[in-house]
């Protein structure tokens, strides 16, 4: 089986890849290494399964025929804009990436008969309302251009299945964490925190810290991701993947730090853009892919701080 990864060289994009070697597949990865780092991968170099690494853009038709030459069984569409800051600061551009850049993919994938699955995210929902969670029938709330702009790209990739038949799928992952996710930027706040922790500095929280997130560790996010893609079962749907458990960021803190002096309350940079609770209803992945989390948050959160304390504290 031939497979493409876009945004291979990032954080789940790492451990997709992994997984698909792991499985015995023939891999190659497209990364433009703005969110990426060509160190994820350079483990696989030797593998005789990994097929090439491609520094280069989604954006670029041209790279991506190139690339599709190869005849791809799967392509996991995982590269993107994926800053809800930035995403406010410069609409544009997340635009051009996520939704531009995915219609290219998905061209490419119709030329040549690819699967495609797409890799969106629990911001696209609103806030959950009790404790069953949000399944894939929850509405979505785009308050910030990056959610709109992952809407209309799996709108475009929904279309794509029902107009010509192409096997598609759109995937929300919740809130993944784990090694090798950067401990600086917004979206990575166990591994910020872990990191912060392990220094002796206090913990910032934006707001209240009442907002709670559904946490999933990152092996168990890529091997939900890989199966979406071996599945017929899911063509042509929306699929979650969650803990099924969520926890305010206040208690995410004292759970890692366990000393209250050291946490601060600050301003929020996008208040508007808060969702206040994310709780997965993963019921359908459970279901149709026979997936469901392996990893708790007490023991993802050992994992996690182990490999920081060995590879990422400089």
């Amino acid at each position: 089986m031939k497979v493409l990864v876009t945004g291979g060289a990032g954080f789940i994009g790492r451990w997709v890849v992994k997984r698909l070697l792991d499985d015995g597949r023939d891999v190659w990865v497209l990364d433009n290494l703005c969110n990426g780092r060509r160190s994820n991968v350079a483990e696989f170099v030797n593998h005789s399964g990994f097929r090439g690494f491609v520094e280069g853009d989604i954006r670029d038709r041209d790279v991506l025929r190139d690339l599709f030459g190869n005849k791809y069984d799967i392509c996991y569409h995982l590269a993107a804009s994926i800053n809800v800051q930035d995403s406010i600061d410069n609409p544009g551009a997340t635009f051009a990436n996520d939704v531009d850049g995915t219609f290219n993919v998905l061209e490419e994938c119709r030329g040549n008969n690819t699967k495609m699955v797409f890799m969106s995210t629990c911001m696209v929902y609103d806030r959950a309302a009790s404790q069953e969670g949000i399944d894939e029938s929850w509405k979505t709330k785009p308050a910030s251009p990056y959610a709109g702009a992952k809407i209309a790209g799996e709108n475009m990739v929904l279309s794509y299945y029902h107009a010509y038949g192409l096997p598609t799928v759109v995937i929300r992952p919740f809130n993944t964490y784990g090694p090798f996710q950067k401990s600086s930027g917004e979206g990575g706040v166990v591994s910020i925190f872990i990191k912060k922790n392990l220094r002796g500095e206090t913990l910032n929280i934006y707001g209240h810290g009442t907002q709670t997130r559904d946490l999933l560790y990152v092996e168990d996010c890529a091997r939900f991701v890989v199966q979406a893609g071996y599945s017929d079962r899911v063509n042509g749907e929306i699929v979650n993947a969650g803990l099924g458990r969520d926890i305010s960021v206040n208690d995410l803190a004292r759970l890692i730090c366990g000393d209250s002096d050291r946490i601060k309350h600050v301003p929020h940079i996008h208040p508007q853009s808060e969702i206040p609770k994310l709780l997965c209803n993963y019921g359908k992945a459970r279901k149709l892919l026979g997936w469901e989390p392996a990893v708790s948050l007490e023991e993802g959160i050992k994992r996690t701080a182990g490999w920081i304390e060995i590879h990422d504290m400089g």
